[in-house]
Parts: structure tokens; sequence; C-alpha cells
């Protein structure tokens, strides 16, 4: 039947039910999903990346866990046990193995003073992850605030305070780590002995002194980053509109700007954790690191160079270590790097 063109006239064949090829005609839409979701999925698609998460994961147990069920302390001397090859027990040992008792094993040997070394690199293990993490959250909570505030103001004020952030830049680490230990030594020896602060003689005044100066200069490079996120930002509707709704100038940066840069903190920071790491455990080589007896990777490895030629494998576990924490923050961090990038989505 001839239909009019401008006729309502419905027809019956639009009502039809839809066959199968015209139902595998349609397009399939992607489903809708946050964007945490998105860069999650992208994340466990990362082989390299989830490898790198499940080594620290392991890290951390062995780190902080571990150490609270080994039969040995870190500072625990066992006598006759000086300089035990692995695997290897003493001659007292020996002696309480014959009469019948259970003895554990030193499964990386024992040190000069005949404390177990696998308890010994764990503890390290654990001090080093610990400086690694605060320094960073410092890091993380400093330089974002000043990045923030220089971004948002703009003029005079970001000037200013990025010449600010180019002198501290500038300003030698450790020398400034010498000085500061120098200058805080009696002043913390002294509330060493009162009460609540025993804690201090535990980690030492360098260890203070390290986290003193990761506060006071290493946040430049974080500050940076979310500068130049912000600069960007500000210019959004979203933040007009908020500053139309009379939100405040911390308001807007705390809700509006830091919260959108949020995948770059996160990403900025896990790198930030393997530098931080290394750096104390450079410092620790060199001394400047936790009191003693209390471990870290790098006093571990400054204490083993002594005996390197005589016993070869007091450097070799913590040098592998630090190595292995290091590479699996780093490759970790790229994976989120990636996650994080929309101009990775498929």
């Amino acid at each position: 039947m001839k239909q009019n063109t401008l006729s309502f006239q419905l027809k019956v064949d639009d009502f039809l039910p839809a066959s199968d090829d015209e139902k595998l005609s349609l397009v399939q839409m992607r489903p809708s999903v946050s964007f945490w979701k998105d860069a999650l999925n992208r994340l466990k698609k990362n082989k390299v990346a989830m490898v790198s998460l499940t080594v620290i994961l392991i890290v951390m147990v062995l780190a902080f866990i571990v150490p609270s069920f080994y039969p040995y302390k870190y500072d625990q001397q066992i006598q006759g046990s000086e300089y035990l090859k692995p695997m290897v027990y003493s001659t007292q040992e020996q002696a309480s193995i014959d009469a019948g008792e259970n003895v554990f094993p030193h499964i990386l040997g024992t040190d000069n003073l005949g404390r177990d070394y696998a308890v010994r690199l764990m503890v390290g293990s654990r001090i080093s992850l610990l400086v690694g993490l605060i320094a960073s959250a410092l890091i993380l909570i400093i330089g974002s605030t000043f990045g923030a505030v220089a971004g948002f103001f703009g003029g005079w004020t970001d000037m200013i305070m990025m010449r600010i952030a180019d002198i501290v830049y500038t300003v030698p680490d450790i020398l400034l780590i010498v000085l500061i230990s120098f200058a805080i030594k009696d002043p913390m020896d002294a509330l060493a002995n009162q009460p609540g602060f025993h804690w201090i003689q535990i980690i030492g005044v360098n260890l203070i002194s390290i986290f003193l100066v990761f506060a006071l200069l290493y946040w430049v490079g974080m500050a940076r980053i979310v500068r130049s996120q912000v600069l960007t930002l500000k210019q959004s509707e979203y933040v007009t509109a908020a500053r139309a709704l009379g939100a405040s100038n911390g308001r807007i940066i705390r809700k509006h700007l830091l919260t959108n840069c949020i995948g770059t903190l996160i990403v900025t920071t896990t790198l930030q954790i393997p530098s931080s790491i290394f750096t104390e455990s450079f410092l620790s080589f060199l001394g400047l690191g936790v009191a003693i007896p209390l471990p870290s990777l790098g006093s571990l490895a400054s204490d083993a160079v002594n005996g390197l030629n005589t016993y070869p494998y007091l450097l070799i576990a913590p040098a592998i270590m630090i190595s292995l924490i290091i590479l699996s923050f780093n490759l970790f961090g790229d994976g989120l790097r990636d996650a994080f990038d929309p101009k990775m989505k498929s």
C-alpha cells in the first residue's frame, strides 16, 4: 500500500522483532567504568608491575611479620657463633643438636658478633622501608602543599615561592645532615632521657637528621610537578563554578585541585620511595644512618665491606635486597604511571 510521505501512519514492519543479523549489527557499547576501576584494570594487565607488587608484598611480610616469630633477635649475640657460614652450626649448637635439642639454623650465617644475619637483614629491610615510606609521606605533604599554593595564586607569589624552591634545590644534602646532626645532638640526648622519648636513643640522632633533611630539601621535585598540574587545572570550569558558589581558596585547593591531581601524586610518591630508600642506605653506608645495634641495609653493607675478601656473603645479601626493593618499586611505579595515563586507554 502506498503511503503518503506527510502522513502519520505507522508501519507494521517497524514493530516486528529484530532478526539475529540485525542484533549482531548493533554497535556494542563499552560498559561504563570509573576512573579508578579503569586504572586498576590496566594495572592488572601489566605483568611486570604485578610481579613487582608481589615482590614488594613478600619483602614487607619478611620485614614486618617474620621477625616477630623468628627464633633469634636482631641484637642477640650467640657466644661462639662468630662469622658462621650459611646453614652452619657452631660447636656449642652442634653439641646441643647431638644431645637431641632442636636448634634453628642460621640461614644466612652470622656476623662478627655472632648475631643471626637473616633476622638482621629482615629488620634492616624494615628500617629502610619505613624510612622510605615516612620520607615519601613528608615529601608528599610538603611538596604538594607548596606546589599547589604556588600554582593556584600565581603571579608574584608563584615567582617568589619557586625561586625559594630553586635555592633549596642547590643545598647539599649530606653537608646539611652532618650539620643538623651536630646541632641537635645535645638537645636530642637531653630529650631522650625524658619519659616517653626513649625511642630517640634507639633510632639515633642521625636518622632524625635524615628525616629533617627530607622535609627540608627533597620536596622540590614534588612541588614542581604539582604546580604544573595546578596551573592547568585552575582554568577549568568547575574551579570557576566553585568560586562563584563562594568556596574559599583553601577549599578549592584541597577539594578540587589536589583531588584531581591524585593520580600524579600517587605515581610520584611511589617513585619517590626507592629514591628515599637508596638515599638512606647510602648515608647509612657512610655511617650517618641508624644507631647501633639497630641495622639498616646500608649499615649492614658498610659492616660487611671490611670482611669482603673473607666473608663475601655478608655483603651479597644486603646488596641483593637493596637492588630488589629499589627495582620492584621503580617497576611498580612505572606500571602505575601507565595505568593512570589516559593516553594508554585502548
